[in-house]
């Protein structure tokens, strides 16, 4: 995973506009990130990493390249969307190529802003999202079923498991319900990985509260309803308020950290998205420093040495001989890579190695 994709989904006139131009311009703004627009509906954030300015004045390295994030806005979904209403299929096309779905929901009263639906009612938004969602992958898997018919005619064990498989997720998505909420193997999820169903991306909700409940939200009804639906799923649920966060996007980084302790906030809301989507899709990141650059690296939770070297390069990946590595603590701790070995913290791993988070690590490769 080169840089981790989120899909900000949710009805018009939720917040997902003033949240994602927030990202983009906080984007704009991070000093050691250039800000680049791939489309006109994507925004690339730098991942929050404080280890990562700390590394860089131990090591006095030429410069610092953080961990990604990709948001994509993806607009135009209204009831009816998985039938071409609004922009409808162009979108949820782009949501199938993202790896997690961040669905905004509105938690505030506004009688400046109206809804779409007419009053505020959460449970309502995510439903009709949910439904669209659901109607769209019914139709690609009811599709993939009557192709699998004349495939498994022929006695394909594969196309009967999968056929198998789909059949579940079908009953599912009949009831309105996603195919994330069936219960599939590694094995399963494999066969029918090329599908990229929109209702099996890990998701995780954003209940977009008002400006003054942005520190007392625990109060907030609807935040609440958000949470008891999301426990449901297992899922996530961040607290924000859009309008919050587009105030911070145009603060320097002092000036931000002041705003937000003001409020009573220790992290801005873009922050938390960000880490509870690493959180989401198991992911977290290695380190390597040294005067030319220091970096963090996004890798998969359980990823072994071998392969994270080969996300520096293909050839560490393919020559890998060992990985030298100190953990960050220790590091810092010891002053020095110099002084961390003599205190016999800078260790050798080999190919079974599996990778921690914040490990600072240098591969020797043969090639």
């Amino acid at each position: 995973m080169s840089n981790l994709e989120v899909g900000i989904v949710g009805l018009p006139n939720v917040g997902k506009s003033t949240l994602f131009n927030a990202i983009t311009k906080a984007g704009a703004e991070a000093a050691n990130y250039p800000f680049c627009t791939i489309e006109p509906n994507v925004g690339v954030v730098a991942v929050p990493d404080p280890r990562l300015e700390i590394l860089h004045r131990m090591y006095d390295s030429k410069k610092t390249t953080p961990a990604t994030v990709s948001f994509v806005d993806i607009a135009g979904l209204v009831k009816g969307a998985s039938k071409g209403e609004g922009l409808g299929n162009k979108f949820l096309e782009h949501i199938r190529k993202v790896d997690a779905v961040a669905h905004v929901v509105r938690c505030f009263e506004d009688s400046n802003i109206t809804h779409v639906e007419g009053g505020i009612d959460p449970l309502r938004d995510i439903g009709i999202i949910q439904t669209e969602l659901c109607l769209a992958d019914l139709e690609i898997v009811e599709k993939r079923i009557m192709k699998l018919a004349k495939i498994a005619k022929s006695g394909s064990k594969e196309a009967k498991a999968e056929d198998e498989i789909l059949r579940r997720i079908k009953a599912a998505l009949d009831e309105g319900r996603p195919a994330r909420s069936v219960e599939l193997s590694a094995d399963d999820l494999a066969l029918i990985k090329e599908m990229n169903l929109l209702t099996l991306k890990p998701t995780l909700y954003v209940a977009n509260v008002a400006e003054d409940e942005v520190a007392s939200w625990e109060d907030n009804a609807f935040v609440r309803k958000v949470q008891e639906f999301a426990a449901q799923e297992q899922a996530e649920v961040v607290v924000i308020s859009a309008k919050v966060e587009s105030e911070i996007a145009e603060l320097d980084e002092a000036e931000a950290k002041e705003f937000l302790a003001d409020m009573g906030l220790s992290e801005s809301g873009l922050d938390k998205l960000i880490k509870a989507a690493f959180d989401l899709l198991g992911l977290m990141t290695f380190l390597t420093a040294g005067p030319d650059e220091c970096r963090a690296w996004t890798i998969v939770k359980g990823t072994t040495a071998p392969k994270a070297a080969g996300k520096i390069h293909t050839d560490f990946e393919r020559g890998f001989i060992r990985a030298e590595i100190v953990g960050y603590d220790d590091l810092i701790a010891a002053g020095s890579v110099a002084a961390a070995r003599e205190k016999g913290q800078v260790r050798l791993e080999g190919k079974d190695y599996i990778m921690q988070d914040g490990d600072v690590t240098n591969f020797r490769f043969n090639v």
